[in-house]
């Protein structure tokens, strides 16, 4: 995959669509749609929407945050906004004033000839202790 840099004291204003990787050290008032990480770093500020598969705050964003897998928040991160997630990780430090929700991954079921593994019936019998 290619890297992309929005380099310090670089302006970009519009939508960015790509297939690889970016780093932002300016400024990006925008959205921002790709398949590869997000890099937001110390200087760097991000105002609008971002989709990716990963993503790592240094620097300040707002608005909204779609990543489908893991969220890394460092210490001298600002976020404001909503958040989706698949996982989140925050250092001690970072400002996060930010609606978040975390996807959950679907219980997969295994069922072998017809019947429930000793998963699922173990699950099925604490279910039913909690009801009762």
């Amino acid at each position: 995959m290619e890297r992309n840099v929005i380099a310090k004291n670089t302006k970009i204003i519009g939508e960015i669509i790509s297939e690889g990787d970016y780093r932002i050290d300016g400024v990006l008032e925008g959205d921002l749609k790709t398949k590869g990480r997000v890099i937001i770093g110390t200087g760097g500020l991000v105002e609008g929407n971002i989709h990716a598969l990963n993503t790592d705050i240094e620097g300040t964003f707002s608005g909204q945050l779609n990543v489908e897998n893991i969220l890394t928040v460092k210490a001298s991160a600002n976020i404001s906004g909503d958040v989706i997630v698949g996982k989140l990780s925050v250092e001690p430090g970072a400002t996060f004033n930010a609606s978040c929700m975390m996807k959950v991954s679907p219980k997969v079921l295994k069922i072998e000839d017809g019947k429930k593994s000793d998963e699922q019936q173990k699950d099925q019998k604490s279910n039913k202790k909690a009801f009762k």
